[in-house]
């Protein structure tokens, strides 16, 4: 009996310091064993939004500086720079307290933190953090990136993650969105052209293999042609897609602008533009630097004087184009330009407008090449609305 009994002391003993590596069978009288200790699970944000809230945060063209800021919390390298929803910033919960400077001064701005999914604590962390010193507008799109992705939606990468596979001469085609004047003007190394608004006339140019990773770039948050190129390119079976978002000024600014290859300089281009004013009459239309170009102080004095002697042709989407533009102006989209063109007023001077001035270019390249009597010029300027106001800065 005594052996017995030190015999399952023994065996208790042994079970107890964890050195069993067998599951046993209960007896009969046995009690179910209580559960294992689940692991602590993370305490949610108390303000959790979805997909159809987030989405008109993210639509482009979107200034960063206003509106609600997206904020990715996961990793730089190995998470954002891959892939992240466009218009995010990047503050790794990890390093939340290192870079708090990236977090607007005005503490009662909305903030939206996103993460990895359901199972992601880091957004949920972070927003923690920034109430703590003082944002009393935040919430956390607790689904993220999987759920994004799941509606459809086309990833965007960093500026660090093009300079890395260039760097490495990656296997991945850049196409520039933009229309042929700007591309011609400087682009990221190695990328080819293909505008928007000729996506499928020049379709060809992208690979016949589908499975080739592309990603498509323009002019920053304030252009939205290359999600639409990315879109147009998935729907006709390219799998791996991509945008830039931050674009081609990010890139400029970080890495010093560049003409594309075998890309005609557009300096030359400035000396034809002298005999411009002919073409306005009584009108004192001063071209800028680029051919077909109006100079900002000249388009602004005819706004002030008198704005009947000119037609505004805005090229921007409808949807652009409902948020705000110039009195009087009429909305063509730039897509719809050529097919529309018999249907723009011969009895005054167009001025074509946009929000950066490349698609207001093509649309006087598109129809200066249908006729080169058109009575049309472009805003070669940086536009912005806002609150029925309207301001124009140089490019």
């Amino acid at each position: 009996m005594m052996r017995l009994k030190l015999l399952a002391v023994a065996v208790s003993v042994v079970f107890s310091a964890g050195c069993a590596q067998m599951a046993q069978s209960p007896g009969p009288d046995a009690k179910p064993a209580a559960p294992a200790a689940a692991a602590p699970k993370f305490t949610p944000w108390k303000n959790i939004v979805d997909y159809a809230y987030v989405r008109p945060h993210a639509t482009l063209p979107r200034e960063r500086s206003a509106g609600a800021l997206l904020i990715d919390s996961r990793p730089t390298a190995r998470r954002y720079d891959e892939g992240h929803i466009q218009a995010s910033i990047n503050i790794p919960d990890s390093a939340f307290d290192k870079q708090v400077d990236k977090l607007p001064a005005d503490k009662n701005r909305e903030l939206i933190f996103w993460c990895g999914g359901l199972e992601c604590e880091l957004s949920h962390q972070s927003a923690y953090k920034a109430e703590k010193i003082g944002y009393k507008n935040i919430k956390v799109y607790a689904a993220g990136e999987p759920d994004w992705v799941s509606k459809g939606e086309i990833l965007s990468v960093s500026t660090a993650f093009i300079k890395k596979l260039i760097d490495e001469k990656a296997k991945v085609v850049l196409i520039d969105s933009r229309p042929e004047r700007p591309f011609a003007a400087g682009t990221i190394p190695g990328a080819i052209n293909i505008s928007d608004s000729k996506f499928d006339q020049f379709v060809d140019r992208l690979p016949k293999d589908k499975a080739t990773p592309l990603i498509f770039f323009c002019g920053g948050l304030v252009c939205d042609l290359s999600e639409k190129s990315a879109k147009k390119a998935k729907a006709i079976g390219y799998t791996n897609v991509r945008k830039y978002t931050e674009g081609y000024p990010d890139w400029a600014a970080k890495f010093g602008a560049a003409p594309a290859a075998a890309a005609p300089a557009a300096a030359p281009a400035a000396a034809p533009a002298a005999a411009a004013p002919a073409k306005a009459g009584a009108l004192d239309i001063q071209p800028d630097k680029e051919k077909g170009s109006i100079s900002i102080a000249s388009f602004e004095r005819i706004l002030k004087e008198n704005p009947a002697q000119i037609l505004i042709v805005d090229v921007r989407s409808s949807a652009e184009f409902k948020l705000g533009s110039f009195p009087g102006a009429i909305s063509l989209p730039i897509a719809e330009v050529e097919p529309k063109f018999a249907t723009i007023t011969r009895n005054k001077p167009v001025v074509f407008i946009c929000a950066t001035g490349a698609r207001a270019g093509e649309a006087y390249d598109t129809t200066n090449f249908l006729d080169n009597k058109f009575n049309a010029y472009f805003l070669d300027a940086n536009v912005k609305f806002a609150d029925g106001k309207y301001t124009i800065t140089p490019r």
